[in-house]
């Protein structure tokens, strides 16, 4: 069969249909893509913390206000976390498919050479056998630190975090547990990815009392809420938009520190809609809101990182659409029982009567997660500026 290069198979589309897409460099023979991909604007987004000024500037962190900052990239402060942890609790392990030698995205990098093969060690190609043997490890009273590939590999792993980990301790009448236990694993899209690299599992694991699921957004983010989620007495699966592991740095703070899992982050205020994302989809939907925000002289838009998938910040959101009257959702996993469902129906029971327009919903399609036409599958700057605008023009 003959292979057609993927700018090559967009040139054969109606200008039109992909003109004002924001679209990710390609790969050439020259120069391939990296590993975790390249998403333009993050590394000058707003939201980034560029000065140690910004950085202690969050009211969340006005602990560190004397605190020393260094320049880090997500990976390196998933690296930092990790570190942190293991200095402070000698009971703390790390292990997973080749985390020995760094990982795939270098996450794990020089923690085996500190602190040992008895405490940085690989598993074998067994996502349900680390996942149990994690579990194992936490009920003993460890702080286990599973690190799952990609999260499209979790699957295997379903039945040990669902029906082992998330009830460990109901089925025991909380005499065990296994709380100690945190999984890792890179998720959503990546410019390259295709069906098995490219998956947003969130919403199957919000489904199971037991669990909780994170998603940071930048590196400040990941170290803080990494940090928590170890050391949270609960199973946590902490996804990281593995596009940003490389796509932006920030002044993080070098103290040990934690953020808080449960509670949604206002990154911007407004007046006139309210707009919902989480890890890298935040910077699509600042992009987006930018550009509505251009066209449409005094529109306040208000963004909000949801960050915590379980438990979820329903308050701050019926804050703010009690303010603004509209919400708008998006996300890269399918629409059809998304996270986002969730979220609209529990929105729709407590502010029905300050609803000004149904709410929106811009996600990933009901198919598999394609290759090709990965620009066309994830919710865009454009798809979203539309989904505003049908939350406006109800």
């Amino acid at each position: 069969m003959r292979r057609v290069s993927v700018n090559a198979a967009l040139r054969t589309l109606p200008r039109s249909a992909y003109a004002h897409q924001h679209f990710r460099r390609y790969a050439t023979p020259a120069s391939p893509p990296p590993a975790e991909g390249f998403m333009p604007g993050v590394a000058t987004s707003k939201f980034v913390k560029h000065t140690k000024e910004q950085a202690l500037a969050n009211p969340e962190l006005s602990s560190l206000k004397n605190s020393e900052t260094k320049k880090l990239n997500l990976f390196q402060s998933v690296n930092e976390a990790m570190d942190l942890a293991l200095a402070s609790d000698e009971s703390a392990v790390v292990f997973g498919e080749d985390v020995a030698f760094g990982g795939v995205f270098r996450c794990t990098m020089g923690l085996q050479e500190k602190y040992g093969k008895d405490r940085v060690f690989n598993t074998p190609l067994t996502e349900q056998g680390l996942v149990g043997f994690g579990i194992g490890m936490a009920a003993a009273g460890a702080t286990a630190i599973a690190e799952v590939q990609f999260a499209d590999y979790v699957f295997p792993a379903f039945d040990q975090i669902v029906n082992e980990a998330a009830k460990y301790r109901y089925r025991s009448g909380n005499q065990f547990d296994c709380g100690g236990l945190t999984i890792r694993m890179p998720c959503m899209a990546v410019g390259h990815g295709g069906h098995y690299h490219s998956q947003s599992p969130e919403a199957y694991f919000a489904h199971t009392p037991g669990l909780k699921v994170v998603i940071p957004r930048s590196p400040i983010q990941a170290k803080g809420l990494l940090l928590a989620a170890i050391r949270d007495p609960n199973p946590v699966l902490f996804m990281e938009p593995k596009i940003l592991y490389r796509a932006s740095v920030e002044q993080v703070p070098v103290d040990d520190y934690t953020l808080p899992i449960g509670k949604a982050e206002v990154m911007k205020q407004g007046k006139d809609v309210t707009v919902v994302g989480w890890g890298s989809q935040i910077y699509v939907l600042e992009t987006a809101i930018a550009m509505i925000e251009k066209e449409i002289p005094g529109l306040q838009v208000e963004l909000i990182d949801l960050r915590s998938i379980l438990p979820w910040d329903v308050e701050t959101i019926e804050k703010s659409v009690n303010k603004t009257g509209r919400l708008v959702i998006a996300h890269e996993a399918p629409v059809t029982g998304g996270f986002g469902a969730e979220m609209a129906a529990a929105i729709q029971e407590r502010c029905f009567l300050r609803l000004e327009a149904p709410i929106q919903r811009v996600c990933g399609w009901d198919t598999p997660f394609p290759l090709i036409f990965e620009k066309f599958y994830v919710p865009s700057a454009i798809r979203c500026v539309e989904g505003i605008k049908k939350a406006l023009n109800y």
